[in-house]
């Protein structure tokens, strides 16, 4: 008789919703999310890693429906339903999945989600048990995520067969209320133990703050209110040196949100995918600046998910635009893009010029996190 590994396994199924639709995140907005459209992500998200379990000796014991059971079934694994989820899933059921999670005797807790969802777990298992997240939310600051579904599967893989050890890294979430309002408000709510392989592991976001940082955003927003006079239509990911662009243009930006703006003045606040798709439809030629997360280096696929796929392609690859200040980069080995649809991520990736100064700029390599 085979020994089989067992695991947990759960999904956040509205985890990510939010971002296309301009909410910043899904916490006790999952309605508002589908009123304004929004269609789920985790699901297909975590189907993408389970695929890379075929074939694995492990025993997956999960949740009711598209809290686990339903993916798991899709991907032919073998799976023990083990608690039967709420018709519209939340933070409790999470939780109570966990602790029958260790009721059974797992190895390895796989989650899908956010850090919303990676707070929860955590609550319950704290650093007992090895936990792995599949990236699917709208932001991920915390240390215990794969760079991407197909990396996640990899690691599971590779730490359930004894190749890998753990290592303890952080949980970090922000306040949602105040993030939606431009606030940017992280605590470290607790440690977790994750598998841990370089480059497959997200690293935990970092704020880089420094008189030099200011000048080189200045500099930056300088040049680009130069460039940006082309009367093209500029969509304005999220961050303070694209806010700091912003500025010295005298236009109001959303810290935390994807603004447009054009001929100097704004055309849209806080757009939404669809507010995005409207004007690239009327306007015809518009350009992309976006910025680095700082130390994880994602510039697609985290934070500003308005910029979707379909944006992307409308506005064309070839008029993204990468700012970000020189010590960002020298901190950051690669840049990530993780958009969900894998022939964007390689057409974007490749040798890319990113602005780093006035009229200066660096060579880096921008990868699709789907590669490692």
């Amino acid at each position: 008789m085979r020994s089989l590994k067992k695991v947990g396994f759960l999904i956040n199924p509205v985890a990510g919703m939010g971002g296309a639709v301009g909410l910043k995140g899904t916490d006790g907005l999952a309605e508002e999310a589908r009123r304004r459209g929004a269609r789920p992500v985790a699901p297909r998200r975590a189907e993408t890693a389970l695929k890379e379990l075929l074939g694995l000796d492990a025993l997956f014991f999960t949740a009711s429906g598209e809290m686990g059971e339903a993916a798991l079934r899709r991907c032919g694994l073998e799976y023990q339903v083990v608690f039967q989820a709420s018709e519209e899933s939340g933070a409790e059921d999470t939780k109570e999945a966990c602790r029958s999670f260790l009721d059974k005797g797992v190895a390895l807790i796989i989650f899908c989600g956010g850090d919303g969802t990676a707070r929860d777990v955590s609550r319950v298992i704290g650093s007992k048990i090895p936990i792995i997240g599949i990236p699917a939310g709208v932001k991920m600051h915390s240390g215990v995520f794969a760079i991407s579904p197909q990396a996640a599967g990899e690691l599971i893989r590779e730490y359930l067969e004894g190749d890998l050890n753990a290592r303890e890294t952080e949980i970090v979430d922000v306040d949602e209320e105040k993030y939606r309002s431009g606030i940017l408000d992280t605590k470290i709510y607790g440690i977790a133990a994750t598998p841990y392989k370089p480059v497959l592991v997200q690293e935990r976001k970092q704020i880089y703050a420094s008189r030099d940082e200011d000048d080189f955003k200045l500099q930056i927003a300088i040049f680009a209110s130069e460039f940006m006079r082309d009367g093209s239509a500029y969509i304005l990911g999220a961050g303070t040196t694209t806010a700091k662009i912003a500025e010295v243009l005298g236009v109001e930006k959303t810290l935390l949100g994807v603004d447009v703006v054009k001929d100097g003045r704004v055309i849209c606040l806080d757009a939404s995918e669809r507010d995005l798709l409207r004007i690239l439809e009327e306007v015809g030629k518009a350009k992309i600046i976006i910025s680095p997360i700082g130390a994880q280096g994602f510039v697609l696929g985290r934070g500003s998910q308005q910029i979707s796929p379909k944006v992307l392609r409308k506005a064309g690859p070839e008029n993204l635009i990468i700012v970000a200040t020189p010590h960002k980069l020298k901190e950051t080995p690669r840049l990530l893009v993780d958009t969900g649809d894998f022939d964007l991520d390689e057409t974007i990736s490749g040798r890319r010029q990113v602005i780093c100064g006035y009229r200066i700029a660096q060579l880096k390599d921008v990868v699709a996190s789907s590669n490692f």
